[in-house]
């Protein structure tokens, strides 16, 4: 298995198209990123084009089982594969039925897969044939070369990407069933608080739903690795959008997934990421999570220029306590949240290969 909140700039696009609903195979050959909306759906971003799928699966069922000893094994071998032939690209727990979806990356194959892992452990395929489901092609005046991640905000998905080969972000929203209207374009700016400048190419890696000020918006996070709100309310075409950095967790590092939970009455941001260079600077693993105060994306002063960091100085010291690392999160390659106080994971272990566990929330 390979390495598959905000990075500094991106392009946001507004889609409101109406799209028919299909049944058969969407045909799909590339799976970049997934998640979930309400009912099961599931939202598929890969193909320069976001799918959504009526799984039907909205039945819960508890999770009983707590380990799964060299998952990446098992999921190939679920393939008639070995760990050397795949890559898990990402995973998602659909909300209606606690089942852990996993976006699996074929290095060999023709096309990737989706395989699901429930409760007791029974790993399966979600085949894609004879499904209903609506089609988004994601187009701007440069190619889309990659989808980075997915997420529901109110009524919309929101998905970022990356465009053409000079590192341009985009971010599209779509409002599934609406009328048909055209693509509306609009650029936005981040501070990028490690690079200390203003930037509006490297795309966003990480997104997560969020409400300001009880309008839509959004949290993404990028690479090296500031956390930054956008405000999606108003887009207009050709617009500009500044969007406010408010945390960074420190250079040299690639945020992987990240969503919002409430422990003891207070509410936190979980966002994982891996050290880029491999070399375990802040634990036993190159893969490491934070835990950081929701409350601070609501910050308007000491942001951007301003924005509190994580660590001080040259050995990484910890300059707050507003964002602290999780500990026992350390090798943790994917994550998911499975319940309030849950999360279902994929982590490097001491010995040598990965395996799938139900962690706590820090």
């Amino acid at each position: 298995m390979k390495r598959s909140l905000f990075l500094a700039c991106v392009a946001l696009i507004g889609l409101s198209a109406f799209a028919r609903a299909d049944e058969g195979n969407p045909k799909i050959t590339k799976i970049e990123t997934i998640a979930f909306g309400p009912n099961g759906l599931l939202v598929i971003g890969g193909n320069a084009q976001v799918v959504t799928v009526d799984t039907g699966d909205t039945k819960e069922s508890a999770w009983s089982k707590k380990e799964i000893a060299n998952i990446d094994t098992a999921l190939a071998g679920k393939l008639g594969l070995t760990v050397k032939d795949i890559e898990v690209k990402k995973i998602a727990v659909n909300p209606a039925s606690k089942k852990l979806y996993v976006a699996v990356r074929l290095l060999k194959g023709p096309q990737d897969v989706i395989l699901t892992v429930d409760g007791s452990g029974k790993i399966a395929e979600f085949s894609l044939d004879k499904v209903k489901f609506e089609r988004y092609p994601l187009k701007t005046t440069k190619d889309v070369t990659r989808i980075t991640d997915v997420c529901f905000v109110g009524k919309n998905i929101v998905a970022a990407t990356q465009a053409g080969d000079t590192f341009d972000s985009r971010v599209f929203t779509i409002t599934p069933g609406s009328k048909d209207t055209s693509p509306v374009s609009v650029s936005t700016e981040t501070f990028h608080t490690g690079h200390n400048k203003w930037e509006t190419k490297a795309p966003i890696i990480c997104l997560m739903p969020y409400e300001e000020s009880g309008k839509p918006a959004v949290v993404g996070s990028f690479t090296c690795t500031p956390i930054v709100r956008y405000s999606l309310d108003d887009l207009k075409p050709s617009a500009k959008v500044l969007g406010t950095s408010v945390v960074e967790l420190g250079q040299g590092n690639t945020p992987r997934s990240m969503f919002s939970y409430e422990k003891d009455g207070k509410r936190y941001i979980l966002v994982n990421a891996a050290r880029n260079n491999k070399k375990p600077a802040f634990g036993p693993s190159g893969y490491w999570a934070a835990r950081v105060d929701h409350d601070l994306l609501k910050e308007t002063t000491n942001v951007n220029q301003k924005a509190l960091w994580r660590v001080k100085g040259k050995n990484f010291e910890p300059a707050t306590d507003r964002v602290m690392i999780a500990p026992e999160y350390f090798g943790v390659y994917q994550m998911a949240k499975l319940s309030d106080t849950q999360a279902v994971v994929i982590r490097e272990e001491k010995n040598g290969g990965f395996a799938l566990r139900v962690l706590a929330l820090p």
